[in-house]
Parts: C-alpha cells; sequence; structure tokens
C-alpha cells in the first residue's frame, strides 16, 4: 500500500476510493444474499483486509486507546452495521439513484442536528439544509399539487433516508472519538457491525446457494468494496486538505448515479435530476469552509 501511494499519489488514491465505493449499489443488485447477511460478511471481511493492512505497515492495535473509547467504538459500530442493513435493502426497493440520494442526506442531519451538540446553526448551513430537504422531497417523488410521490419506491426512500440518520450517527460519534487512529477505529467499528449484525441475519434470514459469480460478487463487497476501498482512502488521507477530501467524496454520488442510468437503466426525471443536483450543491456550499490543516474526512463513505 505504501508502494501504491508514492506512485499514484493521494488524490487519485482518493479518487479510487471513491469511483469504488460508487459501484456498490450496483454490486449490491447481482446479490442475493439478505441485506443483514451481506453486511455482515461486509464487515467481518472488510476488517479482516484491514488488520492485513495494518500489520503490512509493521503497526499494531493498541489495547490502551482501544478500551478508553470502548463505548463510542461500540456505538458507532453498531450504528454502521444498522446503516449497511437499511442501504441494502434501500437498493432492493427503489433505484440505485434514488437510494444514493437519499443516503446522500447524512451530512445534511448532521448539519440539522449539531446545535445539540453546543454547535452554532449559521445562516449559511441552515438555508443549505433547507434546500437539500427540497431536494430530497424532489427526489422521492413528491410533485407540486399532488402531495404524493409519483415515481420511485416510498419504502427505498425511507429505508434510504433510515441508512442516513444511522450513518450521520457513525459521523456524530466518531467527532468525540479522538484516541484511536482512523485506521484503527474503522477496524473496530467493521468489527463491532458484523458481531452486531450477524446474529439479527442467522435468525431472521435464509441462506442461499450462491453461483461463483455471486460468490465472487460477495468477495469484492467485502475486500474492495470495503477494506480496499477504506486503505486507499486512509492512505490519501493524511496528505490532503480537508476541503479536497470533501471535494472528492462527490465522486462517490456521481458515479452512482450514472451507473444507475448506465448500467441499470434506472433514470432520474426531470424533478428528481434537479433535486439530485440541489441536494449536491447544497451539501457542497455547507460544508465549505478555508481549510488550512492538511486533514480532512469523506463525509458519506459507503
Amino acid at each position: 500500500m505504501r508502494r501504491a501511494n508514492a506512485l499514484l499519489g493521494p488524490r487519485v488514491l482518493l479518487a479510487a476510493a471513491m469511483v469504488i465505493f460508487g459501484t456498490i449499489g450496483l454490486m449490491r443488485r447481482a446479490i442475493p444474499l439478505g441485506s443483514a447477511t451481506l453486511a455482515a460478511v461486509r464487515g467481518l471481511t472488510g476488517m479482516l483486509f484491514l488488520l492485513l493492512v495494518l500489520r503490512a505497515r509493521g503497526e499494531r492495535l493498541r489495547p490502551c486507546a482501544l478500551r478508553a473509547e470502548a463505548g463510542l467504538l461500540i456505538a458507532s459500530g453498531a450504528c454502521l452495521g444498522i446503516n449497511w442493513i437499511l442501504l441494502f435493502e434501500a437498493y432492493n426497493h427503489t433505484s440505485v439513484a434514488v437510494a444514493t440520494m437519499c443516503y446522500y442526506m447524512a451530512p445534511t442531519i448532521v448539519l440539522l442536528l449539531s446545535p445539540l451538540l453546543g454547535e452554532r446553526l449559521g445562516m449559511r448551513k441552515a438555508l443549505c439544509a433547507l434546500a437539500a430537504l427540497a431536494g430530497m422531497a424532489a427526489v422521492s417523488g413528491i410533485r407540486p399539487g399532488t402531495g404524493t410521490g409519483t415515481a420511485g419506491d416510498m419504502a427505498g426512500v425511507a429505508l434510504g433516508l433510515g441508512a442516513a440518520v444511522f450513518y450521520a450517527g457513525v459521523m456524530l460519534l466518531g467527532r468525540r472519538i479522538r484516541r484511536t487512529t482512523a485506521l484503527e477505529r474503522t477496524i473496530c467499528q467493521l468489527g463491532v457491525s458484523a458481531a452486531i449484525v450477524l446474529p439479527y441475519a442467522l435468525l431472521r434470514e435464509e441462506l442461499v446457494a450462491l453461483n461463483a459469480g455471486q460468490v465472487l460478487a460477495v468477495a469484492a463487497v467485502g475486500v474492495v468494496h470495503t477494506g480496499l476501498a477504506y486503505a486507499l482512502y486512509f492512505s490519501a488521507l493524511a496528505r490532503v486538505r480537508a476541503q479536497t477530501a470533501a471535494l472528492y467524496g462527490y465522486i462517490d454520488p456521481v458515479v452512482a448515479l450514472a451507473l444507475s442510468a448506465l448500467a441499470l437503466g434506472e433514470r432520474l426525471d426531470g424533478w428528481q435530476a434537479a433535486g439530485a443536483c440541489c441536494i449536491l450543491l447544497a451539501t457542497a456550499v455547507g460544508e465549505w469552509r478555508p481549510e488550512k490543516a492538511r486533514s480532512g474526512r469523506n463525509l458519506c463513505a459507503k
């Protein structure tokens, strides 16, 4: 990973991670497993891959740091696992494009909840939050004068928004986790998510036989879309500005929208496309601020 870091540069690695994240909706359509089962496999496989990355770097987990923030790590890991279940279910009920834009409401939810954490919600951020909510109404299929959704499955919209709520929980809890590194934190969150989701999957979902292609798809979600994507992301993170990381984060939904249209034929109509643009623009403006520190984070990594 360090050799790839040196050869390709942090921006290429960051862009590659965002492209990988953007393709997960397409992969979900190829896997017949239940959402909880797939989330558990993703968490376990991703955790094992990142442990190998940590070992390859000559590093190891620090038990003292992990014990000091165990409660926050467990809570954020639980939110991550539930978030994945809801997101995968959203892909089953509506288009990848609509589910992705619902999921991308997570930063707006964080904005709306920030006053509860003692943070000031200024006029610019408040207007951005309102614009994102208006865009969400358009994406969901609600039309002026009708009051009901006329496009997209409302169950899928609700599941996508539920996923956004729980990912907002991951983000808010993450602001309080300071003693562990980003890689340590993610390894623990993935492990906790798998441990919490697996019993539910075993009790509520039936295992199905997979053909060779579906087995490869499951492996890709765990190794490529989780382990490799996060490894690339963290390799680049320390060498780019926060504003750069936020900007590159928009590659994820753009790729998801493009693949939804090109590969699956799931096109947004005019109102939905306008709503998607509104959400992306409102999120970008709401996140924008001058940055001097060379650190960053992706607000909506899948």
